[in-house]
């Protein structure tokens, strides 16, 4: 009996450390996030309609609203076929800064809607590229087949 009552004391005391640990965690962010916001000029850019092969990069222009340097923690595309880029260092307040999305239209013809997750010091934001990639023409047929030289 006192083994069950010693170990439920000990869970007990775990269990409201883990709690007050994860308490101060999330005030800091919250305070963190007081100090660091993030206002994206533009959430969605429309590429309309592109030609297979061509290259398409749309820029995500943002400004630090916040008191505090903002730092872009990871640049996250929904798949494979969208690259983004963005500067690894902090944005200090009132300044700017860009984060560009390429999406690979070689072999992708028809409509596409992607999305970028963005995660800052000012929390997680979520940006789209959308247009139409339009099929690449064929490549014309030689004039003749024939292996033969013509005189």
């Amino acid at each position: 009996m006192k083994k069950t009552l010693l170990a439920f004391t000990f869970l007990a005391f775990t269990a409201a450390g883990a709690f007050a640990q994860e308490k101060t965690a999330q005030a800091t962010t919250e305070n963190n996030a007081a100090k660091t916001t993030i206002e994206f000029k533009t959430t969605t850019h429309d590429f309309g309609t592109l030609q297979e092969g061509d290259p398409a990069v749309a820029e995500f222009t943002f400004k630090n609203t916040g008191t505090e340097p903002l730092i872009i923690q990871n640049v996250k595309p929904s798949c494979g076929c969208t690259t983004p880029y963005w500067s690894k260092d902090p944005i200090a307040p009132g300044k700017t800064g860009v984060i560009k999305a390429s999406y690979g239209t070689k072999g992708r013809p028809g409509n596409f809607n992607k999305s970028v997750t963005v995660t800052s010091t000012a929390g997680r934001n979520v940006l789209y590229i959308k247009g139409v990639v339009k099929r690449a023409p064929e490549a014309s047929a030689p004039e003749t087949t024939s292996m033969m030289k013509k005189k």
